[in-house]
């Protein structure tokens, strides 16, 4: 059995607003973020983003400006709501910075600065002075600029497995406490847009130019959308609040671009995160689906959802409000999951009017409230890198 941990502390921003409570207001009126694509130099494209205009006009200066670009603009604006960069920075205290862990997952981290950079260089040849690559486009620079921000001086990492990416630091946090690396950590998540992922997904013919409608019979796509969120984790002898009861991970091996078509890789997270919090499937009172909106993800992923829960809990995907955040669909989604917990709510699963005939799970379209005491969250990356967290309301 696992060691459990508190979520002593969390906070998200997307594009329903900034915070925890600008995210609940939108998620209870059923109100969805998505709107037609006008990033940057995109009139070419004809889908739905969900885009934080604010990131425009926040730009990082001072003692950290060489890490200026939209991601780490997107993971400040984040760490400042909720007072959790107070909290974050408190956690570092209590424990001593080199005590104090901090994981952050991403995607594409700041490839939108060196997408600018070359538009601004002299025939793609000479990059202008202003760009940095190691503070902004590697992958490392989130994990580093949170680091930063917060004064952690612990293991520090950042995990880029695609859209699992920011499930899976839950992971990462929970092993390193458990094996005695670390007293604590910092999780989160941070993505924004750029145009090599909207361009990319657009040339495997994956997004849709139509909102987002997870399950629908008529679904066409995912609408991209840009996040951040962040944890705190901490043993349950220190601190109170929510519970990670366990973390299940597993990899396809199936295909570079597809999940395997039967959701065995799906199948086996979800087994392992209940496997290892010794937990039935009839435990489970509510699952917060990956929920893409593709046709091959969401069949997929019900099958495998069926083939496990022959209860019928009820399920949804909160990719309609959000869009798919890519690196950072596991931090929101975990937050989600949080918010149905403290809420007793099971989201509506948004935008979907008819759901596939073929897809046999309990898709909600009407948000329900019910007790939810334990609910899973779903993160299945780009290629079938899978991860599956179970939180809980206690022990």
């Amino acid at each position: 059995m696992m060691t459990p941990l508190v979520v002593s502390h969390h906070t998200v921003t997307t594009t329903l607003g900034a915070g925890c409570n600008a995210n609940w207001q939108a998620l209870r009126q059923e109100k969805t973020g998505l709107a037609p694509c006008q990033f940057y130099d995109t009139q070419d494209l004809n889908t739905y983003v969900g885009q934080i205009p604010e990131l425009d006009d926040i730009p990082i200066t001072q003692s950290l400006s060489e890490y200026d670009c939209r991601n780490n603009r997107l993971a400040l604006y984040g760490l400042e709501q909720d007072g959790f960069l107070e909290a974050a920075q408190s956690l570092v205290k209590k424990y001593g910075a080199d005590r104090v862990a901090v994981y952050i997952g991403t995607s594409t981290s700041g490839i939108f600065q060196t997408e600018l950079a070359y538009f601004a260089s002299d025939n793609y040849q000479n990059l202008p002075d202003w760009y940095h690559y190691q503070t902004t486009q590697d992958i490392y620079s989130a994990a580093d600029f949170v680091r930063l921000c917060v004064g952690a001086q612990g293991p520090s990492a950042a995990i880029s497995t695609a859209c699992s990416s920011s499930a899976k630091v839950f992971a990462n946090a929970q092993r390193a406490i458990t094996s005695g690396l670390c007293d604590a950590a910092i999780v989160g998540g941070v993505d924004t847009l750029c145009l090599t992922t909207l361009y990319g997904f657009h040339s495997l013919q994956l997004l849709s130019d139509d909102i987002c409608r997870p399950t629908d019979a008529n679904r066409s796509g995912i609408s991209i959308g840009e996040a951040a969120g962040f944890a705190l984790l901490e043993k349950t002898d220190a601190a109170d609040g929510p519970i990670l009861l366990s973390y299940g991970e597993s990899s396809d091996a199936y295909h570079m671009s597809s999940p395997h078509p039967d959701g065995k890789g799906a199948y086996h997270a979800m087994q392992e995160a209940l496997q290892h919090a010794n937990k039935a499937p009839s435990d489970i009172d509510y699952i917060n689906l990956h929920g893409t909106g593709t046709k091959a993800n969401d069949l997929a992923e019900s099958k495998a959802v069926d083939s496990i829960f022959t209860g019928k809990p009820p399920c949804s995907s909160t990719k309609g409000w959000t869009g798919h955040t890519l690196g950072a669909a596991g931090i929101v989604e975990a937050v989600f999951s949080l918010f149905s917990i403290s809420e007793n709510t099971a989201f509506a699963n948004l935008n979907t009017q008819h759901i596939d005939p073929a897809i046999n799970i309990n898709v909600i379209t009407q948000t329900q409230n019910i007790k939810i005491q334990r609910a899973l969250s779903n993160s299945f990356g780009f290629g079938g890198s899978n991860c599956s967290l179970l939180f809980a309301s206690t022990l």
